[in-house]
């Protein structure tokens, strides 16, 4: 099978504080989390973090999709908590559609 890569992009809250508590979630994220992730068909996943900006790089599978995905969270209430604690410290980018949370970023270049 194929794999696919994409990179996301979304912002923290600029305040320290919060964004240490985020961190501090992703040292260990919830077995529930990391086996939804998983059961979309996602092999890996980076989060990266530079000021308040934050940008995610996916490896996923040819059975992933965003609609799937999507569709897979939507019926789970532990994404859906971990969803609604998570947006305490993200916000919207500032081209974001209303409820807009990660955004997909084009490829511009690739060596």
């Amino acid at each position: 099978m194929s794999s696919q890569r994409f990179a996301l992009a979304l912002d923290l809250k600029d305040d320290p504080k919060l964004i240490a508590e985020y961190k501090a979630y992703h040292k260990k994220i919830w077995p529930e989390i990391e086996a939804s992730i998983r059961d979309a068909g996602i092999d890996s996943m980076e989060i990266y973090l530079v000021g308040n900006r934050l940008f995610m790089i996916i490896e996923a599978d040819a059975s992933f999709s965003f609609e799937r995905k999507s569709k897979m969270d939507e019926s789970n209430s532990k994404v859906q908590e971990w969803e609604d604690l998570m947006w305490n410290y993200q916000q919207a980018l500032p081209m974001a559609k209303p409820g807009e949370k990660w955004m997909l970023m084009e490829k511009i270049f690739e060596l």
